[in-house]
C-alpha cells in the first residue's frame, strides 16, 4: 500500500455534522495505542498488538502519513480512516486502485460515526481524484463492516479465501456528474 500519488497532504481538515477528520497529532497517540490493542477492533483483522509493545514503538506523533485521517468527535481521537493505493492487493481486481480502511473505537460503535466519516473521506477523495474508483476489502463474518460498505455503496466483486477466513471485495464506482 502507498499513498495516492500527486495529492497535496495534508488536506484541510474536513468537518461533517459532527466529526472532524485531521491529520494525527501527538495528543492521539493513546488513543491509537487503544485503538491498535483492542480485541474488539481486531476481532476480524488477525487480532490485537500488545499495549507495551505499542507503547515502545509508537511514534510520538503516530500513522502520520498521506491517507491516513484521525477521526475526531468533540476534540478527541475516536476512530482513524485509511485512504491508500492498493498497489500490492491480493487480487487483481484491486490492484492500484485507491483502498478504503477504517478502525473505530469501540466506544464509538452503534453511532454511525463510520458511515458519516467514510462518507466525507470518501467525498474528498472523489474532489482531489475524480473518477478514481475505490476498493474495500472486509471478512464476511464482519456483519458491520459489510453493512458498512453497502451503504457507502460499495458492490461486491469477488469472495475469495485469506488468513483462514473468507473475505469479502468491494468496489465503489466513481462518481459522474450528471449532465
Amino acid at each position: 500500500m502507498t499513498g495516492l500519488g500527486t495529492v497535496a497532504w495534508p488536506p484541510a481538515p474536513i468537518k461533517t455534522e459532527r466529526l472532524v477528520l485531521r491529520e494525527s497529532e501527538a495528543r492521539d497517540r493513546t488513543a491509537f495505542i487503544e485503538l491498535l490493542a483492542s480485541p474488539e477492533v481486531h476481532t476480524y483483522l488477525g487480532g490485537p498488538r500488545s499495549p507495551a509493545e505499542l507503547e515502545r514503538e509508537m511514534p510520538e506523533v503516530p500513522e502520520r502519513w498521506p491517507g491516513s485521517f484521525v477521526v475526531d468527535l468533540d476534540g478527541a481521537m475516536i476512530g482513524q480512516i485509511l485512504l491508500r493505493r492498493a498497489t500490492e492487493h491480493r487480487r487483481p481486481a484491486a490492484a492500484g486502485k485507491a483502498d478504503l480502511g477504517y478502525l473505530f473505537l469501540p466506544s464509538a460503535w452503534g453511532f454511525g460515526y463510520a458511515a458519516e466519516a467514510c462518507a466525507a473521506a470518501l467525498g474528498w477523495l472523489a474532489d482531489v481524484l475524480p473518477g478514481e474508483p475505490v476498493v474495500l476489502t472486509t471478512q464476511t463474518a464482519n456483519v458491520g463492516s459489510m453493512r458498512l460498505a453497502a451503504k457507502l455503496g460499495f458492490t461486491e466483486v469477488e469472495r475469495f479465501e485469506a488468513w483462514d477466513a473468507e473475505q469479502w471485495l468491494g468496489m465503489r464506482s466513481p462518481v459522474t456528474p450528471s449532465g
